[in-house]
Order: C-alpha cells, then sequence, then structure tokens
C-alpha cells in the first residue's frame, strides 16, 4: 500500500497474511469513504461497487477473527503500561475502553457484518452482474438505474445505511493498524546501489515494512520479505512504456519496521 503525505511517499509491506488482509481493506474503506458522500451518479456506483468488494473480502476471508486476536494483543501490549508513571492513564483508559467495546461486538456471534448487503434485493441483483463488463448497463438492470435518479439525499441514506454494518470492523481495523504503524523506532538507512537487506529477529518479528522517501525522488522500493529477512530493491522508471529497473545509485531513506 501506498500513503501519500506532504512532501514524502510512504510504502508499505506487509509481511503476514493477516495484515496483508487489513491494508487490502482499509485500501477499500479509504475509496468507497471517498465516493459516499458525493453527489454523482458515477460516484454512488463506485462506492456501491466498493463496498461489495468490502463485503466479499470480510466474507471470504477469517478477518473478523484475526481482528479479535489482534485487538486482544494490543490489550496485552496496553495493560502493561498502566505501571510506567510516565503514560497518560486517563488517555490509556480511554483507548482500552474502545478497544474492550470492539471485542465485545466482535465476538457477539449475532455480529454478522454486511447483513443489510445481503439482504437487499437491488444490491442482490447489482452483485450479480458487477463482474461482467458492462453488466449493469441501464437496460441490464433497470432498477439500479432508477435508483441512480432518485436526489443524491436519498442516495447517501442508502449508501449510509448499508455501510452502516462495516463501522465496527472499520473502527476497529483502524485503531490495529495505528498501533501498529507507531510500533517502530525510524532509522535512517542508505541502499547501496539501490540496494538494502536487513535480517528479522526471531524474538521481534517484524509484521509491516515502511519506507519513507522524498515526493520529488526518483526511486521507488520494491520490497520483498520472510520470516528471516527483508530485502529492499529501489527502481527507476523512465516512462510508464519501460520496465523498471534497480538503480545504480546509492539511496537514502528512513525505514519503519512495524512490530507489535
Amino acid at each position: 500500500m501506498v500513503i501519500y503525505l506532504e512532501k514524502r511517499v510512504i510504502y508499505e509491506q506487509p509481511l503476514n497474511e493477516r495484515v496483508r488482509s487489513f491494508l487490502r481493506l482499509e485500501h477499500l474503506f479509504n475509496i468507497a469513504d471517498h465516493h459516499l458522500p458525493q453527489d454523482s451518479q458515477w460516484d454512488s456506483r463506485i462506492a456501491i461497487s466498493y463496498l461489495l468488494e468490502i463485503l466479499d473480502l470480510i466474507t471470504r476471508s477469517d478477518l473478523k477473527s484475526d481482528l479479535i486476536k489482534e485487538l486482544e494483543k494490543h490489550t496485552i501490549t496496553l495493560d502493561v503500561l498502566k505501571n510506567n508513571p510516565n503514560v497518560d492513564h486517563q488517555r490509556l483508559n480511554d483507548i482500552l475502553s474502545n478497544i474492550n467495546d470492539y471485542l465485545n461486538t466482535l465476538r457477539d456471534s449475532e455480529f454478522q457484518p454486511g447483513q443489510s448487503l445481503k439482504n437487499d434485493e437491488l444490491i442482490t441483483s447489482i452483485k450479480q452482474r458487477v463482474s461482467i463488463p458492462g453488466g449493469t448497463c441501464n437496460f441490464d438492470l433497470p432498477a439500479f438505474h432508477h435508483w441512480l435518479h432518485k436526489p443524491a439525499q436519498s442516495r447517501h441514506d442508502d449508501l449510509n445505511n448499508w455501510k452502516q454494518d462495516f463501522l465496527v470492523i472499520q473502527e476497529s481495523l483502524t485503531i490495529a493498524l495505528l498501533m501498529l504503524r507507531n510500533s517502530t523506532t525510524p532509522v535512517i538507512e542508505n541502499a547501496e546501489s539501490g540496494f538494502y537487506q536487513q535480517p528479522i529477529e526471531s524474538k521481534l518479528p517484524c509484521q509491516l515494512i515502511r519506507v519513507f522517501l522524498p515526493d520529488d525522488c526518483n526511486y521507488f522500493p520494491e520490497i520483498s520479505g520472510g520470516k528471516h529477512r527483508f530485502t529492499i530493491r529501489f527502481m527507476e522508471q523512465s516512462s510508464t512504456s519501460s520496465r523498471p529497473v534497480q538503480t545504480d545509485d546509492a539511496v537514502e531513506f528512513e525505514l519503519h519496521c512495524c512490530i507489535l
């Protein structure tokens, strides 16, 4: 995943399947949230397509269980901080309270995110055709065409209702990824001839690699990793029609190894 910040670009590489799923889901939520409040028919179309992708990812993966495990792990870590006199205990207790509320909801057997989408007749008809190229044309789905011509506020109300089921998942995900991204000590590293490699400590397994580069940098990183080490190759691409190649230059970058 790539996150754009002022004057810097952050490249992220997950090192396990759980974090990979989390980042994909965050990516889908970000796109859906961008289009959902917009007024045009095209934004409403895109918002629905990404809500369906979110539903598909949650349904096909064991994501709810993974979120529970991740939040439980963070709760244990935060509990230890209660004995630290330098910690803002009110803030810590508020965070722990929020996490426990999310855990209680996620553990509830009756909590099934996406039910409002699954039980909606219009959404069901769209889902059956959305994977077909051009399959949601007005002559294929006249009910969808009719819905798209409703006032923007009416469409917003429906979209917000369909997304409501996902809010606990999204908010839990936000906390889990925030804590993961903050569990690091940034270091400045140098990649000679565009190549960098680092072993991963077995006692502190890294879950997420983050590379920070200036936004005007001519290079981008290709990050790969396994159980014992990770590798970063800095690539150059003179144009979109040419194949990227590893640079011969030394590249200075900021590295975050997130271990929580």
